[in-house]
């Protein structure tokens, strides 16, 4: 008998949790579905970050990204607190080493103020004064800024979803997908079901469930690996707060920062490094289709262009590890290389359009009888509620 839902989201990471459970409240008489291809949640870029909830530094005011990140900061609390999943406001220090930085830095600390996040500039001198640990020329404190454990997020996520009458149906692998007048069959290698509506928040390989549907992508996901280490026990109470460079605004990533985990320890990372596989990460990880896919993207050769050097260096110290604390040495000359002790590595989903340009900000696409989360970069842990509601908004017409 073929299983019939009104509604599937695929992909049981941070979003597709909160997607499915603010969908059964909207829809509580609808049969909804959370399909994972796993055998738990959260086993991809949700577990695999550094578990900061960000306060909305980077990004554009009036942008969808910093809209979200600051609700984002905001629900993500409220639901640690209303739900026991232990968090802290810690808060950020972004570090500038150089005259460039510091140039830099006075950008980002403009920003700050347009998204209205009250940060403090601190001198060399009183940088000192907050963490004697850490050098730098000059620094921003964002104190919103926090750390949390997304992983227990996504399960009570989950927990909260079935507890309405949600079913999840874990190891369900999606192969293949045939669309019908009004509705949708999907199929798995041993499972078939039909739904009415289907929510792609698959991440890694949301173009490939998109392009099943038939829609014509201007992207494409390129993967980068982010490489961590983790600091011995004895630097659990060295730092106050989460140390960050200052990134270069023309990439989407941070650089390598100093985190500390809702666990007591620390973390240096992540680079970010091209991947060969989507969701491959040892060092050696390939995949012949993942890796394929990016060399046939023309937009990928363009983004190498662009980026050659970033690229480079970024090879070279993912396999160096005096490369990789020289970066940690900028801010942080304590750290010695034999402390860089191992830790997991993640993959991000980054997309990239046919110009090569990658997409900072979220991006959405949609069908009939589909929605597509195509782009949901850092800080989507963070916005995962508010994403939610988002999907939520656009969907609704189609689902009453």
């Amino acid at each position: 008998m073929l299983n019939k839902y009104d509604i599937a989201v695929v992909g049981a990471g941070i979003v597709g949790a909160a997607t499915a459970l603010t969908l059964k409240r909207r829809y509580p008489s609808k049969k909804i579905v959370l399909l994972e291809k796993e055998q738990m949640c959260a086993q991809h870029q949700t577990g695999r970050n550094s578990g900061v909830i960000h306060a909305g530094v980077y990004y554009p005011a009036g942008s969808l990204k910093a809209k979200l990140c600051r609700e984002g900061l905001t629900q993500t609390i409220e639901f640690c607190q209303r739900n026991n999943i232990p968090y802290q406001q810690c808060g950020k220090l972004i570090v500038a080493t150089s005259d460039l930085e510091q140039h830099r830095l006075h950008d980002l600390y403009s920003r700050c103020v347009e998204n209205d996040l009250n940060p403090i500039r601190l001198s060399q001198q009183q940088l000192k004064q907050h963490e004697p640990d850490v050098k730098g020329k000059e620094a921003i404190l964002i104190k919103q800024t926090g750390i949390t454990d997304y992983s227990t997020i996504c399960r009570s996520l989950i927990d909260r979803f079935q507890q309405l009458g949600g079913g999840v149906m874990y190891g369900f692998n999606l192969r293949k997908i045939i669309q019908h007048t009004n509705s949708v069959d999907l199929f798995a290698a041993k499972q078939i079901l039909n739904t009415g509506f289907l929510v792609n928040c698959t991440g890694l390989m949301t173009d490939r469930v998109a392009k099943a549907f038939g829609l014509e992508l201007d992207f494409k996901i390129i993967p980068f690996k982010g490489e961590y280490f983790r600091l011995p026990k004895k630097y659990n109470d060295t730092f106050k707060h989460l140390i960050y460079p200052v990134p270069d605004p023309n990439l989407p990533f941070l650089g390598v920062h100093l985190t500390k985990m809702i666990d007591g320890s620390v973390t240096v990372g992540p680079n970010a490094v091209l991947a060969m596989a989507r969701e491959g990460y040892s060092k050696t990880a390939f995949n012949l289709k993942d890796f394929t896919d990016t060399l046939s993207f023309a937009g990928f050769w363009r983004l190498l262009s662009q980026h050659k050097t970033s690229v480079i260096d970024e090879l070279k110290n993912s396999w160096s590890k005096q490369g990789y604390l020289n970066q940690v040495h900028k801010y942080c000359e304590q750290i010695l290389i034999d402390e860089l002790l191992p830790f997991r590595s993640g993959v991000r989903a980054q997309a990239v359009d046919n110009n090569g340009e990658m997409i900072h900000d979220f991006k959405f696409a949609s069908s009939e009888l589909s929605f597509h989360v195509c782009n949901a970069p850092s800080p989507a842990a963070t916005s995962a509620l508010p994403i939610a509601e988002e999907i939520v908004r656009n969907i609704a017409q189609k689902l009453e």
